[in-house]
């Protein structure tokens, strides 16, 4: 177990730090530290009232339909939407009073900094089973970074548990969208004592618009409305949302697409002797000893993979968003397992893997 506070922690994606890491590194980054589809929703012209009235709360209405619709909520009732994910994560923790919070893990960091500044007792463990002796557990499903996924019928059994004692289960099924849909709890949030969240700017590939959704039953679903207020999604936001997530067609010819180009991830990888531990079809999960070393020769060429202070043997890598980039990615690790062959038993690493490590 292991016991966690509130600190802010790195992420991926931050190409200030990158250039701070890497200097010398040719320019522009192939950014693969994040799990966001590189492909995304195709952009289309906003209506001018999107941007210069505040957000009608009948498109609000729209937008609940529609992701009740798609993630499988029992009604929009269920469904609250808001400025992205992150903002609701302290939100959700402060449902029930502070008591112990036990996260599964290793996982995303920032739902042990929420329940942290929500006042709860946290502590991370990697034992399904030691889950039911909380009082607010967190569940990533499928996990970030390993991909690992706790099937539904396990999960509901949590939350009838922490149900009958006023607990309460949060499952965060940001990448479900390409996850194995049927272990998705989403349909079950009326029973109670249960959150599901849901991202919408990973798998549609517009972070930047920050959209999120929290799904629950109907009184907690209020519950959380109540704290946002009116105008909580902005209209451009609303306008995306609304239209994505009602274009299944695109959905299923994406996810397809995002599949072949994970396979062809993994191939690449295997090709230069890095072994794939897993992931999602928008990431994949490396586990290696020589980690930090594979991060550092990589970023010296422009290419960011996301690296875990705390876990010094696994990176996460996803996926390069054009052919220019995966000749370059190619180029890398074929430089990168050159190097090695030639490097005799304990040499010193170079200085990026070096910093890393300490």
């Amino acid at each position: 177990m292991k016991l966690l506070n509130g600190a802010v922690v790195d992420h991926g994606g931050s190409l200030g730090r990158a250039r701070v890491l890497f200097p010398n590194a040719l320019l522009p980054f192939v950014d693969l530290s994040t799990g966001i589809n590189p492909h995304s929703y195709p952009l289309f012209d906003l209506p001018a009232t999107s941007l210069s009235r505040l957000p009608e709360a009948a498109r609000t209405r729209d937008l609940t339909e529609i992701a009740a619709s798609t993630y499988g909520a029992p009604s929009p009732a269920n469904v609250v939407a808001a400025p992205g994910t992150q903002i609701l994560l302290p939100r959700v923790a402060s449902l029930i009073s502070p008591g112990k919070a036990l996260v599964l893990g290793p996982t995303y960091a920032e739902h042990a900094r929420a329940a942290a500044i929500a006042g709860h007792q946290v502590a991370e463990v990697d034992n399904f089973e030691a889950l039911a002796d909380a009082d607010l557990v967190i569940i990533v499903n499928p996990n970030n970074p390993d991909g690992r996924v706790i099937e539904r019928d396990r999960l509901l059994a949590l939350a009838a548990g922490l149900r009958a004692k006023g607990g309460l289960l949060v499952v965060d099924e940001a990448f479900m969208d390409v996850g194995p849909r049927q272990h998705s709890v989403a349909g079950d949030v009326g029973r109670g004592g249960l959150v599901v969240l849901r991202s919408f700017g990973k798998f549609f590939g517009l972070a930047g618009l920050r959209l999120g959704f929290a799904l629950s039953d109907t009184a907690t679903v209020d519950r959380l409305d109540t704290q946002f207020g009116p105008w909580a999604v902005a209209g451009p936001a609303l306008e995306y949302g609304i239209r994505a997530l009602a274009d299944i067609g695109w959905q299923d010819v994406m996810r397809a697409s995002l599949a072949g180009e994970s396979a062809r991830l993994d191939a690449l990888f295997s090709r230069f002797g890095v072994p794939v531990a897993g992931g999602t079809t928008l990431y994949r999960f490396l586990s290696l000893t020589n980690a930090a070393d594979l991060f550092a020769a990589l970023g010296e060429r422009g290419i960011l993979l996301r690296h875990f202070a705390d876990r010094p043997d696994v990176l996460r890598a996803g996926l390069p968003g054009s052919e220019e980039e995966w000749q370059r990615l190619e180029s890398a690790l074929a430089a990168w397992a050159a190097r090695r062959k030639h490097l005799s038993k304990g040499s010193t690493p170079c200085s990026v893997s070096a910093r890393l490590q300490r």
